[in-house]
């Protein structure tokens, strides 16, 4: 499975070929630092990693009087690792959020058929999250653990149906 880092990276590529400077414009653009902060160093060297193990390709570029600048570009087995990792990233329910979120923002890189059966597969594994999680909440079991302990179970079902809300969302932008 990819880092996140590496998984936002090579979508990023995926959609167009990028140097690292452009790839830290895209993100500072996208706002990621107030959700998903990646620092500047991480990267260049996400963009090494990702290079030796042959998910991308650099390419020198001259521009000019500017600096030679290296160009990445997806390998097939870049591409097929990204599409890869998003599935994952779609089909599982993690508590940090940034894992489907940065799946979500690279949908389209799949076939809108493929979307909405991945996303409909999202729905219903939350809702098992969900039932499994609503059976421990009843009055017993609340007399039996501390308020602090029900509330943040409490919480971990709000979290799943703001997941259920954001997953609709996204299904009813697929159409």
């Amino acid at each position: 499975m990819l880092s996140k880092p590496a998984t936002m990276l090579l979508g990023l590529i995926y959609e167009k070929p990028l140097n690292a400077y452009e790839i830290i414009k895209q993100l500072n653009y996208m706002n990621v630092k107030w959700w998903f902060n990646i620092a500047d160093s991480t990267v260049y060297s996400t963009l090494k990693t990702l290079e030796k193990k042959e998910f991308i390709s650099g390419t020198i570029e001259k521009v000019g009087n500017m600096p030679d600048r290296t160009v990445y570009s997806l390998s097939d087995k870049g591409k097929s690792e990204f599409q890869d990792a998003l599935r994952a990233s779609i089909l599982q329910f993690n508590y940090d959020t940034n894992i489907f979120s940065i799946a979500a923002f690279f949908l389209n890189t799949f076939t809108l058929n493929e979307q909405q059966e991945l996303l409909q597969k999202r729905l219903n594994i939350l809702q098992k999250y969900r039932e499994g999680i609503k059976k421990q909440v009843n009055p017993l079991w609340e007399n039996e653990v501390s308020a602090i302990h029900a509330a943040n179970v409490k919480r971990m079902i709000d979290l799943i149906d703001a997941e259920i809300t954001g997953t609709n969302r996204l299904l009813e932008n697929c159409k």
